[in-house]
């Protein structure tokens, strides 16, 4: 029972959420682009959410990151450059601050969309449910950093890149290989890919949408100043002479 619970949740569950993931989006952008946004309550409580905001959007993206290629990269590729061991002190280290950094801006999201009446009242379900998953997801990665340092030989993260890269090559491992390691590790896959099988569904869909290509635009854009518009529309029109007949 418990060899079928493992493989039913890191070898048949990742493709699920994937999939939804993928065509979820599609099907979403194609059918209700009018709700493809994040909708906004900024005239409220400015100050919490730019801290929030902030806070929170430059720790996911370097964790994102983090993730990305820590669990991507084949062992063979950064050990030309360093260790296992050094891999593993990288990222706890730099993985651990992000983390906090993260977590204090989700904290203030969180606790501004639960505690101000007028945004709760125009929040969603999925808007506080998501916000509380990744909180949680962030307290259960916070969590497995004690347990690495007990694991300094990297044998753990060995085992979690080796699942991920399987996965990604459509070549899944034994998962009886994870039945080793803590809950926490286990617990943070899981809601990690339970967050892939939300997003089509909640406001998560606008990071499609984020506008990554004005980094790569042929030219500046130009922008004229409201007085230069203002004093230009008092400007008085040139006179007109019609020729006599």
């Amino acid at each position: 029972m418990r060899d079928a619970l493992f493989h039913i949740l890191f070898a048949w569950y990742p493709y699920a959420c994937l999939t939804v993931f993928l065509l979820g989006s599609l099907i979403r952008f194609d059918k209700d682009p009018y709700s493809w946004k994040a909708s906004s309550s900024q005239i409220l409580r400015k100050r919490q959410l730019r801290w929030g905001s902030n806070l929170f959007h430059v720790g996911v993206l370097f964790l994102l990151f983090g993730h990305t290629v820590g669990l991507l990269t084949p062992t063979w590729a950064y050990k030309l450059l360093i260790t296992v061991e050094q891999k593993q002190l990288i990222a706890v280290t730099a993985g651990g601050i992000a983390g906090i950094v993260c977590f204090i801006g989700l904290t203030l999201l969180l606790h501004r969309r639960l505690f101000d009446a007028r945004i709760r009242a125009t929040s969603t379900t999925m808007d506080i449910a998501i916000l509380a998953i990744l909180w949680l997801q962030l307290v259960l990665g916070l969590a497995t950093i004690p347990l690495s340092t007990q694991h300094p030989d990297g044998s753990v993260m060995l085992t979690l890149s080796h699942w991920a890269q399987g996965i990604v090559t459509l070549q899944p491992i034994d998962t009886r290989e994870l039945q080793q390691l803590a809950w926490p590790y286990l617990a943070h896959l899981v809601l990690g890919m339970t967050l892939f099988l939300v997003f089509p569904f909640s406001r998560l869909v606008h990071i499609w949408s984020a506008p990554v290509w004005y980094l790569a635009r042929p030219g500046y854009q130009v922008v004229r100043s409201r007085r230069s518009i203002s004093s230009h529309a008092r400007k008085p029109a040139p006179a007109r002479f019609e020729p006599a007949e």
